[in-house]
């Protein structure tokens, strides 16, 4: 078996992920090796026990990339895997990129230039007029637009890219042949005819609660930032933001009512540091160095504001020097638990002052304003 078909039979067993699989491979050699190696040798590899090792063991015998591969051909689909060519560069970059992807439409390189728009399936009249407007005024900058396919702004999103005459991807939280909500299966065939529907699902995975955060991780990983627009705080868009955060992306929130149990969670992301939008300029001059802008921004648009760090942020930012450390150190040297170091980084990486590489490794990206507040 080779290396292709090996992330796609390793993709349709349960119990295993891309995390998995990648500590499976470093202690094995090879991807290919997982699949012949006895349950002995499979616990070897960090985080594998026995009952993990029995079951990839029975699953492997069972699985046939043949009929995934026909299944698939069925739907109109291909399937890509990180060792195709056209596999999204993006995802390469992520701690746990998908170990195959299920591609209805196609990928094109423009798409590298990609932002991603998830909200409420429930947005109020402003909420949409808004994820529709920046959609549209997004895709005539150059941007594809990412989203989810689920009712509400993620569908205003793709629609408005689509009547913009741009390209837009929709990542599924099932399988291809599982479409939720079915009531954009319309929807889905003008996606993929102008752009792609994707999942990492095998055939026949319904969705269901765990799905859709797994899913969260290839909106924002596809993208160069994540744009929310109305989010309650424990929203699948405000999982996505974190997500985003952690990929090195940027984050971006539409500001809302403020009694409105919409815009709690993008008032929470404005207030630890992501990006406000009050109008696309807001977006695009993040960006000023891949689409030149088209027009000045207006003279009452104000410069971004200096950083002011908290005294805790700053004792972390201290402890990075001018260089980078793993996240354990920093919570040895800094003698905070766990919970308060994760929830500062959170905020210094809304803030733009460090990001987090793969391997839970944080690395100082400015150093402005590092004194605390007064």
């Amino acid at each position: 078996m080779n290396a292709r078909d090996a992330h796609i039979v390793l993709n349709m067993m349960s119990k295993i992920g891309p995390v998995l699989v990648r500590s499976l491979k470093e202690r094995l050699g090879s991807i290919e090796a997982i699949l012949s190696a006895d349950a002995e040798v499979l616990q070897t590899a960090r985080g594998v026990g026995p009952e993990l090792a029995s079951a990839i063991v029975a699953q492997r015998s069972t699985l046939s990339v043949a009929d995934e591969l026909a299944a698939a051909e069925r739907m109109g689909a291909r399937v890509l895997t990180p060792v195709d060519a056209e596999y999204p560069a993006a995802l390469r970059e992520i701690h746990d990129p998908p170990l195959a992807l299920y591609v209805q439409g196609a990928f094109e390189s423009r798409d590298k230039h990609a932002l991603a728009m998830v909200g409420t399936r429930h947005p109020s009249n402003y909420g949409r007029e808004v994820a529709e407007r920046l959609s549209e005024q997004l895709t005539k900058a150059g941007f594809t637009i990412v989203s989810g396919l689920a009712e509400g702004v993620d569908a205003v999103a793709h629609r408005a890219a689509l009547q913009a005459g741009g390209r837009t991807v929709a990542v599924l939280g099932g399988a291809l042949d599982r479409l939720y909500p079915p009531s954009n299966a319309g929807l889905a065939r003008d996606v993929a005819g102008r752009g792609a529907v994707i999942s990492e699902f095998a055939m026949g995975r319904e969705p269901d609660r765990t799905t859709f955060p797994i899913r969260n991780r290839v909106v924002s990983g596809l993208s160069m930032g994540v744009v929310v627009v109305e989010a309650s705080l424990k929203s699948g868009a405000m999982i996505t933001a974190r997500q985003a955060l952690e990929q090195g992306r940027l984050v971006f929130a539409v500001p809302g009512r403020i009694d409105s149990e919409r815009s709690l969670g993008c008032h929470s992301l404005i207030r630890s540091g992501a990006v406000l939008v009050r109008h696309v300029d807001d977006i695009l001059e993040e960006f000023e160095f891949l689409i030149p802008r088209t027009a000045p921004v207006a003279a009452s648009t104000p410069a971004r504001e200096r950083v002011q760090l908290s005294e805790q942020e700053a004792s972390l930012v201290a402890a990075l020097g001018d260089g980078e450390q793993d996240v354990d150190t920093l919570i040895r040297l800094l003698g905070l638990k766990p919970a308060v170091v994760s929830s500062l980084l959170l905020g210094l990486e809304m803030k733009r002052v460090i990001r987090l590489r793969p391997g839970r490794t944080v690395e100082l990206i400015r150093s402005e304003g590092r004194g605390a507040n007064g």
